[in-house]
């Protein structure tokens, strides 16, 4: 809660939106401009965006997003891995190596995305890093 009134206004107006920021994310983008890359590389986040300069350094998603993509990948393929053996029956050598090599893939395309919407969603609710301080607001207002 903020105590002081001189810096409330500022910081009210400053609203960052939770889904356009989850969407970005998704989109491996900047969660403020949502033009700047947010990844350097396949996992590993940018310290600052190239286009509007917003600093991306402050993120933990730490071990959220490969969570997240086993918990997804999981409950997709489980189940189907169950339908194909029981209406199928194939060799469990072959369908072992199937749905290992659709699991490894799934994982590998949802968790670069999985983590920027979890970077998104930290930006949009100014955890950790992201949230403006009381002093940057009184330098903002002089």
């Amino acid at each position: 809660m903020i105590k002081d009134n001189t810096i409330a206004p500022l910081l009210e107006a400053d609203e960052r939106p939770v889904k356009p920021a989850l969407i970005r994310g998704w989109k491996m983008l900047c969660p403020q401009c949502g033009t700047g890359p947010m990844m350097d590389g396949f996992l590993k986040v940018r310290d600052t965006c190239e286009v509007c300069g917003e600093e991306l350094h402050h993120q933990r998603a730490d071990d959220g997003p490969a969570y997240v993509t086993i918990l997804i990948s999981g409950h997709i393929l489980a189940p189907l891995m169950l339908i194909v053996f029981e209406t199928y029956r194939p060799d469990p050598l072959l369908l072992v190596v199937g749905f290992s090599i659709a699991f490894v893939a799934m994982a590998l395309y949802m968790l670069p995305r999985i983590k920027g919407a979890f970077v998104g969603l930290q930006w949009a609710k100014r955890m950790h890093g992201f949230v403006k301080t009381k002093s940057d607001a009184n330098a903002a207002a002089e």
